[in-house]
């Protein structure tokens, strides 16, 4: 059980040790009882209540799961296919299935107000929007800059390259949004150009699977989507849905302008692709 699945039933104290709990997960954690009872100004029992709330044995096997959760988080697709499930009949059939109950389990993970507050952020024309992914998930990233950008200006894609950082970052303004996306084998340079990044006072939205990249210490937003198949490869089939969730709403929140560019940009379009005779 999530603690956003038992929120509503929280005491006072118990928030206070979520909020902790969340405000550097998974390492605080890590720490022992008393080390976090301190930290979140708790007492112990508030911290063997709240346990029993998530439906665990105590705080030790929070701690066994956290460490559990670490671990799989640096999983590579040789792990991955020793600990898979054979699918049986239709490979292609079961696989779908697979994918469309990971997108439905998508929804557990992202509340409507977290989804609000994300696509007012990024609507808001007077903030610039960056976005940049991983090795792999920097395709989800263009995904998402791609239709963003024909629905408003202010839209970059940052450029894999470290060497042009730099640039990106000298072009950041305070309250920008920076969209990153980090799934498991969490790339260091992200966390890095993160941490940089927080003295520029940016938002950073972080795209991540449920094990929650580094780059969540400097997150204002954090979308956690599952991505286990039970396969040799991680599907990114929720992330995209979240993603084009995003956009779409973007654009009706916006379409009186989102309109107008598309139609500019379909014109612009149509003359640098006439062909001449």
């Amino acid at each position: 059980m999530t603690i956003g699945a038992v929120s509503d039933s929280l005491t006072q104290s118990e928030r206070k040790l979520a909020a902790t709990l969340l405000s550097n997960y998974p390492f605080s954690g890590l720490l022992n009882i008393q080390e976090l009872a301190e930290e979140a100004g708790v007492s112990t029992a508030s911290i063997s209540r709240f346990t029993t709330k998530l439906g665990l044995d105590g705080y030790a096997d929070m701690q066994r799961k956290l460490v559990d959760e670490l671990r799989r988080g640096d999983l590579s697709p040789v792990d991955l296919h020793a600990r898979s499930t054979r699918i049986k009949g239709s490979f292609l059939a079961g696989f779908l299935a697979r994918a469309a109950a990971q997108i439905e389990s998508a929804d557990d993970a992202i509340t409507d107000g977290q989804f609000d507050r994300i696509t007012a952020l990024m609507s808001d024309q007077r903030r610039q929007v960056f976005a940049l992914g991983g090795r792999i998930s920097d395709t989800i990233a263009r995904h998402l800059t791609f239709h963003l950008a024909q629905s408003r200006e202010g839209v970059e894609h940052m450029s894999r390259d470290i060497e042009s950082w730099p640039g990106h970052l000298l072009r950041m303004r305070p309250g920008d949004v920076v969209f990153l996306v980090d799934f498991r084998r969490y790339e260091p340079s992200l966390e890095r150009l993160a941490r940089a990044m927080a003295t520029k006072r940016v938002k950073i939205v972080l795209l991540t699977d449920s094990w929650i990249s580094p780059v969540k210490r400097n997150a204002a937003e954090v979308l956690a989507v599952p991505i286990e198949t039970g396969t040799v490869w991680d599907s990114y089939a929720a992330a995209l849905a979240i993603v084009e969730a995003l956009v779409a709403r973007i654009a009706e929140l916006t379409w009186d302008e989102t309109s107008e560019r598309i139609e500019l940009w379909d014109a612009t379009r149509a003359l640098t692709t006439e062909t001449t005779t």
